[in-house]
């Protein structure tokens, strides 16, 4: 009898009840909401489920993202070893080339006046440098928490692995993800704010039909002005022209369909819960956390008003032939913000249709942010 109580005893004593904090109390309901968010309002749930799971497990036992060392056998935790693939940059790669084998540059090419869109949105990104800046980050930190304001998490999380700023990954990817998601919500007010009806009324004319060779060509050039120009951005840019040559070359279709499908998600898994695994209640709740959420949303803000202003600056400057709404989708959040244009400039007039034209800044804001990211490898590097 004596043995059974022994037994059952140290059952008791090796459960997380024993040895979890109010911390992770906090951080379990913190994974709880998100799942609730993914799953019932459907923000992001590709993105956030696995997150907000990796989120749940670290906070229940922290070892799964224990190094050898730290582990009494010395093998690791499971998560430790899909974290790696985030610091050494391979897995935010890996998802760029699946963007590209997604994603059609045809809106862009053939309204190319959307570059501009896209760069203006990343004027959050610099806002958010300095303002991290003066709020006590380093250079490094500050340039990996700017970031955010692309609403790009897999930049993100390449940025703080490439400037050795692990430390704060995960409230960085959290808070870019989480922008991400509520790109619904946070947008609108901004755009509306900054345009009059009558701007978002505006009918633009149909984009000009994009031929097969310059859908072929485009990755090519793009790649080769552009890592020229900045060699630090040739993982981000490198693997998102590739994909998209998969997709547009005509010749790989088993290579494209595996890149945008089979490959992406399987990343998608392997980065959600490393990434979720690292918002441990130690590493998560404190005064620097707080600071990351707020510079995301300042840079995000910026950089949402930044498009749709200089969306108007075009849109006097063409004689009222461009809606400055698309301008807000010049942040990279791919295809969310596109369709946030869409949805408000619907609001205005039902037969109002933008999407096509706001793809333009929106995927040539992915390719603003990953240049932004080189920029402050350049510099800081």
């Amino acid at each position: 009898m004596d043995y059974i109580m022994d037994v059952m005893g140290n059952l008791i004593h090796q459960s997380a009840f024993f040895s979890l904090t109010w911390g992770n109390y906090i951080m379990i309901l913190v994974a709880c909401v998100f799942l609730y968010l993914a799953i019932k309002k459907g923000y992001e749930p590709l993105l956030l489920v696995p997150i907000a799971f990796g989120m749940l497990l670290v906070n229940m036992f922290p070892e799964i993202m224990a190094t050898a060392e730290e582990t009494s056998n010395g093998t690791g935790g499971l998560l430790h070893y899909f974290y790696l693939l985030d610091e050494w940059s391979i897995l935010p790669s890996l998802i760029f080339m699946g963007v590209g084998a997604l994603t059609d540059f045809g809106p862009l090419i053939a309204n190319p006046r959307s570059f501009l869109m896209g760069a203006a949105a990343q004027f959050g990104i610099y806002i958010a440098y300095f303002m991290a800046i003066f709020m006590g980050f380093n250079d490094k930190a500050a340039a990996a928490i700017s970031i955010i304001g692309g609403a790009d998490g897999p930049t993100s999380i390449f940025l703080a692995g490439k400037l050795g700023q692990t430390n704060l990954m995960g409230p960085i990817a959290v808070a870019a993800y989480s922008y991400m998601s509520l790109v619904p919500i946070i947008q609108p007010p901004i755009m509306k704010l900054l345009t009059t009806e009558k701007e978002r009324k505006i009918k633009m004319e149909q984009l000009r039909p994009v031929t097969k060779l310059e859908k072929i060509l485009f990755p090519i050039i793009v790649t080769i002005v552009v890592v020229m120009i900045l060699p630090s951005t040739a993982p981000l840019i490198g693997m998102l022209m590739l994909g998209n040559l998969f997709r547009e070359s005509g010749v790989v279709r088993q290579l494209a369909e595996t890149a945008s499908n089979a490959l992406m998600y399987i990343v998608v898994i392997l980065l959600g819960t490393s990434v979720g695994a690292t918002t441990s209640a130690e590493a998560f709740l404190n005064w620097d956390t707080l600071k990351i959420v707020a510079l995301g949303l300042i840079a995000f803000a910026f950089g949402t008003a930044a498009g749709v202003l200089i969306g108007k600056l075009m849109c006097r400057m063409s004689g009222g032939k461009i809606n400055p709404l698309i301008g807000s989708a010049g942040v990279s959040a791919v295809p969310m913000a596109a369709r946030v244009s869409q949805k408000v400039g619907a609001e205005a007039d039902p037969t109002n249709f933008l999407l096509m034209h706001a793809m333009g800044p929106n995927v040539a804001g992915v390719i603003g942010t990953a240049v932004a990211a080189g920029t402050f490898m350049a510099i800081l590097l």
